[in-house]
């Protein structure tokens, strides 16, 4: 199977022993996992010291690795950034090292398109991590917990480098606009109202979307913000112009995500775009004074500011399900039938 790197470039991590569990999923899965030699340091929150961190990184640039996927995400890229050893990270991506993460890991993959451009000299891939995915727990009978079907799939062809895209079922109330609509027109003639039904389905028109060659950039919301106005966001003139931008976030009330949107609105990032797709924002808690208030409330008005289709369900996000996404790469976005796909392959 493959040569896996694992190291920690964000939040130590807490739970050890889960950590050890997910390695033995990994090898259990016939991977070669390498353990970076400061993969469980701590200094305060963080996974070591500054310094500690940017020499894990160039450890893993340097590993010869299949993967170099990060242990977990929290916070921690951000304050490195700059001292980020980006041009060993792109030799090691055409040596053959396929870099994985999410969560914080999008600071990392953020900075490597404003450094170096938008081609495969920088694609890394949005996707599993070892405490996010792989330390589901023994069950009660003692045998492994169930790994994510998905999650797993989409990750090993990635490493047999067979990945072409992937694919996701738009949900009709959430996406009407790029769907069609049926109603039962009403009739006191039973056979006439079958007939006029009949014609509605054969004359309705959805509105397909095919968008080609766009680069495919973005991953969390609130680290992708944290950017906006830094040498480490690519410029709206560059790569990403014309891009399909896809978010997800944890843990962040709609109307946080909102201003955040707004954020990437008024530094024009999102004018730029030729689609923004919405993954999973999970574990929102809603306020008594919501009244109504939702995430789709704020996917609804985001389609009001801007002129690209905007999308959502992308299984993407700190959720079991995840599809694994090159970043940087060019893409078609394909939506019809109540199917999106983006493709690369």
């Amino acid at each position: 199977m493959s040569h896996i790197y694992v190291y920690s470039p964000s939040t130590a991590v807490q739970d050890k022993e889960a950590f050890k569990r997910g390695i033995k999923r990994l090898e259990a899965l016939g991977h070669e996992v390498e353990l970076d030699e400061a993969v469980l340091a701590r200094n305060m929150r963080f996974a070591g010291d500054d310094a500690m961190r940017v020499a894990a990184i160039s450890r893993a640039a340097a590993s010869g690795a299949d993967v170099a996927m990060i242990a977990r995400g929290g916070y921690g890229l951000t304050r490195i950034l700059g001292q980020i050893p980006y041009k060993a990270i792109s030799k090691s991506i055409a040596r053959g090292t396929q870099w994985f993460g999410l969560s914080d890991f999008t600071a990392l993959q953020t900075a490597m398109l404003a450094k170096l451009g938008a081609g495969e000299q920088s694609v890394t891939w949005a996707g599993p991590c070892v405490c996010e995915d792989f330390i589901v727990p023994d069950g009660a009978d003692g045998k492994p917990g169930a790994l994510d079907e998905i999650t797993q799939a989409c990750f090993a062809d990635v490493l047999a480098d067979v990945a072409e895209g992937s694919g996701w079922r738009l949900n009709r109330r959430e996406n009407k606009p790029y769907l069609a609509q049926v109603s039962k027109p009403k009739s006191a003639n039973p056979e006439q109202s079958k007939k006029i039904a009949s014609d509605v389905v054969n004359t309705r028109t959805e509105r397909p979307i095919h968008i080609k060659n766009a680069t495919l950039w973005g991953g969390n919301l609130c680290v992708l913000t944290s950017l906006v106005g830094t040498p480490y966001f690519p410029a709206l003139d560059s790569a990403v112009k014309g891009g399909v931008l896809f978010l997800e976030d944890v843990g962040e009330h709609p109307y946080k995500i909102e201003r955040m949107l707004s954020t990437l609105l008024h530094a024009g990032v999102l004018a730029k775009q030729k689609a923004i797709v919405m993954g999973q924002f999970s574990k929102i808690t809603p306020l008594v004074n919501d009244r109504g208030f939702t995430l789709q409330t704020v996917v609804e008005w985001l389609r009001t500011q801007v002129k690209c289709p905007v999308l959502t369900g992308l299984p993407m996000g700190h959720v079991p399900t995840k599809v694994s996404l090159p970043v940087g790469r060019k893409v078609d976005l394909l939506v019809e039938g109540g199917e999106a796909l983006i493709v690369w392959g």
